[in-house]
């Protein structure tokens, strides 16, 4: 809605703001009753009739008069320039403010009831107490940015905190800090919070990644790499594909999570729990899992892709009853693991430490054992017969 501020003659005392609706009839008529007059004519700033509503911008200053002609609005008779009285202390008075250029018109009790304590209530509550500058509209000159003001003037208005696309935060908060809108700048604060990842020290929450993940497009790759999720809650979240190279997952809850195809490379997660979860095609490359719980994972890809845990640190792991069909675990440590009825049916064993591991019901069916280290290790009730060979220690 477009809003304009009227005076009488050429005179630069006692406006009024009207609302511009429908026809110029009738805002001819509403500038009449407001003014007691029979307004005929509007004009703008250098005398220009105006006779298309059309014409009128919001936040116009134009000038209405009846059958005598339109004396110059910018001087008086003694050809000086005229300023504004200031407008009296009602609140129901309207104000026009030249922020950085830019005009806004508003109710003074807006800049003065919400934040009584702020600097636009004590620049507007007392005339007396603030000695505001004006320019040649009469309208109240503040240099600050119209940009980031237009966010803190509507929260005055209605109390929602509503910021435009592309307008920076850091720059309203700066603007709430210098106007000393204190309500405003803990809203701020916790957005500007919420809106940004943790630090590099600190822990992402189940929360903050959620909320990530569903900002990221579906096709875009969402890159995680060396980012602390440590203790954090993500079971049964979909990770497909992530890239967690070198993050910190330890003592996570990664149950039932989907983890197909992830980048698992380097990546920290000792003391995880991650049973039920899929693991096709993970990669999981010099990965430290030690004493992680990986009950009944499913590292089998029906596609072929195998999962690659080569060089991974595995100690003490559970990872009773897994599917791992062609798994490469080369040269990892599986000490003191339980393997209990896991299926590592032609998985790749080669060199890895598999001192004291239990792998009692395991189906070993072409798996490549050549110089593993089977020391102490328990292979009761095998589905298939281990052919100890010269090459397995």
């Amino acid at each position: 809605m477009r809003r304009v501020t009227l005076f009488v003659k050429g005179s630069a005392r006692q406006g009024k703001v009207l609302p511009v609706n429908g026809s110029l009839p009738n805002l001819l008529f509403v500038a009449s009753a407001k003014f007691g007059i029979q307004a005929t004519c509007l004009y703008n700033e250098r005398g220009g009739e105006i006779d298309d509503i059309d014409l009128i911008r919001d936040d116009d200053v134009l000038y209405v008069s009846g059958e005598e002609p339109l004396a110059d609005p910018t001087t008086d008779p003694m050809n000086e320039p005229m300023i504004m009285e200031p407008l009296t202390g009602s609140h129901t008075d309207w104000l026009t403010l030249n922020v950085g250029g830019r005009y806004f018109t508003t109710a003074r009790s807006t800049l003065v009831s919400k934040e009584p304590d702020s600097m636009l209530s004590h620049m507007f509550s007392d005339r007396e107490a603030w000695g505001n500058k004006r320019d040649h509209r009469g309208a109240f000159l503040i240099d600050r940015s119209p940009e980031y003001f237009e966010p803190i003037l509507n929260y005055l208005r209605h109390g929602q905190l509503i910021v435009n696309d592309g307008v920076n935060l850091l720059g309203v908060l700066e603007e709430a800090k210098f106007f000393n809108i204190v309500s405003l700048i803990e809203h701020l604060e916790l957005s500007i919070k919420n809106s940004q990842p943790a630090d590099d020290h600190s822990p992402i929450s189940r929360k903050e990644f959620v909320r990530f993940l569903l900002a990221t497009p579906t096709k875009s790759e969402l890159r995680c790499q060396g980012l602390n999720f440590s203790g954090a809650d993500l079971s049964r979240l979909d990770l497909r594909y992530i890239n967690f190279k070198m993050a910190n997952l330890s003592r996570c809850n990664l149950t039932h999570v989907n983890l197909c195809g992830a980048c698992l490379e380097r990546a920290d997660l000792s003391g995880s729990v991650l049973d039920g979860a899929n693991l096709q095609g993970v990669k999981m490359l010099c990965s430290n899992a030690e004493g992680a719980s990986l009950k009944g994972c499913d590292f089998e890809d029906p596609s072929g892709l195998k999962a690659n845990l080569e060089g991974a640190n595995l100690k003490g792991v559970d990872m009773e009853g897994s599917q791992m069909t062609g798994i490469n675990l080369r040269v990892a440590t599986l000490k003191n693991a339980k393997l209990k009825n896991c299926n590592l049916r032609g998985a790749t064993l080669a060199g890895t430490d598999l001192e004291n591991c239990d792998l009692s019901g395991c189906d070993l069916q072409e798996a490549n054992l050549r110089g593993s280290n089977v020391k102490g290790a328990i292979f009761e009730e095998m589905l298939t017969p281990l052919h100890m060979s010269q090459s397995v220690r």
